[in-house]
């Protein structure tokens, strides 16, 4: 069964807005409430934090913090720190970051696929429990292990648009976030893609797939969320965004449901003056999918 979740944007919605958020998200039925980190806005763990500790069933996902922006022993800290406190609900992600932002605290990697490629394994071993030594280029560990590693280990999700990016992210990562304004047919070709990086990789298994899609309610609803694009808007548009009623949200879910993902997370074009009554209507459009 195809979740349904929603975002809480660090744009239009301040640190402190997350606490009510969270529980109107989980009151509304919603299975995830995801979060972000851009910079330099609001911290992505201590946001996971705050929001599970207000909530008792709603899964919070990161998507995505940036990876050169910690030392990976430091993020499975993080990582398995929530993941024991508040078991089966956090979904973490990393990705490369804005690379200019990178650049702006000294943190731009030459080779953002080779910081993914050595950074995604050894997060993932560290968060099995395993004694992780390697010596790369961007992560070099020695014998690290982590004494309170989660017994209910998470997925690692990987945020990845261009085709390098979702092959490597299929080689290394347990899960993908899928960027907005995707077509359902382009989401279905980014699955793909994942998909033959694992294979390549010679792993067993399915990945997990998140895909973020604007969505707007109510009769002026696509209007509002082709508001997204600040310049030209695009002929086919109204394939990129969700908008309408309930109903029709719900059929633009099934779409990326049918192309194989398993987590569509509805964005709020621009600002929302009311999230709780945003993931009300999102909360019926769960119940309607699922």
């Amino acid at each position: 069964m195809t979740s349904v979740g929603a975002i809480f944007s660090p744009y239009p919605n301040p640190p402190e807005a997350l606490h009510d958020a969270a529980i109107a998200a989980e009151r509304a039925g919603l299975d995830e409430l995801w979060l972000w980190e851009d910079c330099f806005r609001h911290s992505a763990f201590a946001a996971a934090s705050a929001a599970l500790a207000v909530t008792s069933t709603l899964r919070i996902g990161i998507g995505i913090a940036p990876m050169p922006l910690r030392n990976v022993a430091a993020t499975a800290m993080e990582i398995a720190t929530l993941a024991r406190m508040f078991p089966g609900r956090l979904l973490p992600g990393i990705g490369h970051g804005v690379q200019s932002w990178m650049a702006q605290v000294d943190a731009r990697p030459a080779s953002p696929l080779t910081l993914m490629r050595e950074y995604a394994p050894a997060l993932r071993a560290l968060l099995a429990g395993e004694s992780v030594t390697t010596s790369g280029r961007y992560v070099t560990l020695d014998a690290v292990r982590l004494d309170w590693p989660p017994a209910d280990v998470p997925l690692v999700y990987a945020a990845a648009e261009g085709p390098k990016t979702l092959l490597a992210c299929g080689a290394v990562a347990d899960g993908v976030v899928l960027n907005s304004l995707l077509t359902a047919e382009e989401a279905g070709r980014g699955v793909a893609a994942v998909s033959a990086g694992r294979a390549e990789a010679g792993r067993s298994g399915e990945h997990d797939v998140v895909a973020y899609a604007v969505a707007a309610f109510g009769s002026d609803g696509l209007d509002r969320a082709r508001s997204m694009w600040t310049g030209e808007v695009p002929g086919d548009a109204d394939e990129r965004i969700l908008g309408g009623s309930v109903d029709d949200v719900a059929s633009g879910v099934r779409r990326f449901a049918d192309a194989g993902v398993d987590h569509v997370v509805l964005l709020p074009p621009g600002e929302e003056p009311d999230l709780a009554a945003y993931f009300e209507q999102a909360g019926k459009v769960r119940r309607l999918v699922g």
